[in-house]
């Protein structure tokens, strides 16, 4: 089986980037990918932690979430680097007569027309380099607008290398600074994973 895999130097030109995501979409070579909707986006939806509104899916891959959010009456923006990845969501959404707008682009340069009432990353940042963490927790900063939600989820895997890379709950707690976001005193949700894989979700609201 071909593997693939970031290195430290692997060029992070836009298009050996773009073919990078592509092949992996292909050979479905996507290990942060569960099949489904995240339940940890279920539950704050049941819950009522998230009502329609305009919001942003950036590194939607294959966009089962996408398709839940705009079921649920959501103005969805999802945006991904990989066109296979954008085919795949618009796919289900015509398969289910639904609308978002879907970007194909890449996020580091992209711009949004206007900022958004929420942003749900669950496998955007997993699947960066750690070394673009930093430039990425700004993007996010940017386009949630105050008192906007940032509804996230850290990866688990207890394990060097990637993607999906391991996002240490600490790390991140440094990564998104109290200056930029409010982190509430509630435990994270423990979301299951494919085998050794978890991950803790929370709401941070932007300050």
């Amino acid at each position: 089986m071909t593997t693939f895999k970031w290195h430290a130097t692997t060029p992070l030109t836009v298009q050996g980037a773009r073919d990078f995501w592509d092949v992996r979409y292909q050979h479905d070579v996507t290990p942060w990918d569960r099949g489904a909707i995240n339940p940890a986006l279920v539950g704050w939806l049941d819950d009522k932690i998230l009502q329609p509104c305009r919001i942003l899916v950036p590194g939607c891959g294959r966009g089962y979430e996408v398709v839940e959010l705009a079921r649920r009456g959501f103005d969805v923006t999802a945006v991904d680097f990989s066109p296979q990845a954008i085919s795949s969501i618009q796919s289900k959404l015509n398969a289910s007569g639904l609308n978002a707008e879907l970007i194909q682009d890449d996020l580091f340069t992209w711009t949004p027309e206007a900022i958004f009432d929420a942003v749900y990353e669950q496998t955007c940042l997993c699947a960066l380099l750690p070394k673009q963490w930093r430039s990425y927790a700004n993007h996010l900063a940017k386009w949630v607008r105050p008192k906007g939600q940032l509804l996230i989820l850290f990866m688990q895997t207890d394990k060097a290398g990637g993607p999906p890379f391991h996002c240490d709950f600490g790390a991140m707690r440094r990564l998104f600074t109290d200056d930029c976001w409010h982190w509430p005193d509630t435990e994270p949700v423990e979301s299951p994973h494919s085998p050794g894989f978890y991950e803790l979700g929370i709401v941070l609201e932007r300050k």
